[in-house]
């Protein structure tokens, strides 16, 4: 009868092979005892001399802190190492790292339903916008303030959580590998980042920056996007009568005129992408689509006007300025299969994905 014995060489394991014979057939008392010494050996062996290994892919990992030894084992955040001085709303300073920053902006500009690479995507966007801020800052005293209207939106994360209620677990977790999942990663042009402008939602296609603001940019081009009637609000109406056009229309452009009947004071459109306003004439006044969205509160100047005798209606598309990335737009791209990196050189002209530091 034969019996196959382990024993330990380096740090791994191999089986050696020693025969036994019963009632003397084959070996000796001496033998028997060398052979049941080896098995005392074997046994404490591997807790005595062999170093401990990094856990297989598939085995389950005790809940907890990591381990020291796992924890050094772990790449350094990227984002971790930069600084961002953020000014808040009520006007006091926060310094927080580059990732926290980006935790709060993503968890403010995008619903934390949205899919994960269209997080990703987003967490991109706001981490070049920041490194462009902080290159030539709008607030002496900051790199970049939590308002929206002039920089970027951000929430801190207690609040965040608080808002979501039960949600707040898993949206918090899926935002943090939205960010450590981009860690570091910008979007650059000839490179160099960009301005990654990005707004909620488009009408089809997203607005070329000339049409907007007068300049023309390379990587701010119109491109299609996917969104439609999933976007809450997508088509929404503003009400106004006559007089209420009036006093608006005069008191930024005394110029106009606006004497006559109401149903002459707007000219036809000219539209740019798809039906994206470019200009139109009020009063005898020509005003960009931006403009006229300003002036009468326009969720997006994606519009059409209409004067019924009594009151004018402007019938509105999508949500924002339209220039870059549509939020919406790359959470339909994601929801298709495109990851963040498709997403946003989509959106961004001949823009490619990469290591800002």
């Amino acid at each position: 009868m034969l019996f196959y014995l382990a024993y330990g060489e380096g740090t791994g394991m191999r089986l050696g092979r020693t025969r036994i014979g019963f009632f003397g057939v084959v070996g000796t008392r001496q033998v028997v005892a060398a052979a049941l010494a080896l098995v005392t050996v074997t046994f404490f062996l591997p807790a005595a001399s062999i170093p401990a290994q990094p856990m297989g892919v598939g085995e389950e990992e005790p809940l907890g802190e990591l381990p020291l030894d796992r924890a050094a084992q772990t790449m350094a955040s990227k984002d971790k190492g930069r600084a961002v001085r953020l000014l808040e709303k009520d006007g006091t300073v926060t310094d927080l790292t580059m990732e926290e920053y980006l935790w709060g902006v993503v968890a403010a500009e995008m619903p934390a339903s949205f899919e994960e690479e269209a997080l990703k995507a987003q967490a991109c966007a706001a981490r070049t916008y920041t490194v462009i801020c902080q290159g030539a800052s709008k607030h002496p005293e900051a790199d970049i303030c939590a308002d929206s209207t002039c920089c970027q939106a951000y929430i801190a994360r207690d609040a965040a959580e608080a808002r979501w209620g039960l949600n707040a677990g898993s949206y918090s977790d899926k935002i943090q590998r939205a960010v450590e999942g981009t860690d570091g990663l910008g979007i650059l042009y000839e490179g160099e980042p960009i301005q990654a402008l990005f707004f909620s939602s488009a009408a089809g296609q997203t607005v070329d920056a000339v049409e907007v603001w007068g300049n023309s940019v390379d990587y701010l081009k119109s491109v299609d996007s996917p969104e439609g009637e999933e976007v809450p609000n997508y088509h929404s109406q503003v009400v106004l009568t006559a007089q209420q056009v009036k006093d608006a229309v005069l008191a930024a452009y005394p110029g106009a005129d606006l004497s006559g009947d109401p149903g002459s004071w707007f000219g036809t459109p000219v539209c740019a992408q798809g039906e994206t306003v470019s200009s139109i004439t009020v009063g005898g006044v020509t005003l960009t689509g931006g403009q006229v969205r300003s002036l009468f509160s326009l969720r997006s100047a994606t519009f059409t006007v209409d004067w019924d005798g009594e009151q004018f209606t402007f019938s509105v598309t999508g949500y924002g300025h339209g220039v870059g990335m549509s939020q919406y737009g790359a959470n339909a791209m994601a929801k298709e299969g495109s990851d963040f990196r498709e997403i946003l050189t989509w959106y961004y002209t001949g823009t490619e994905v990469t290591d800002l530091w």
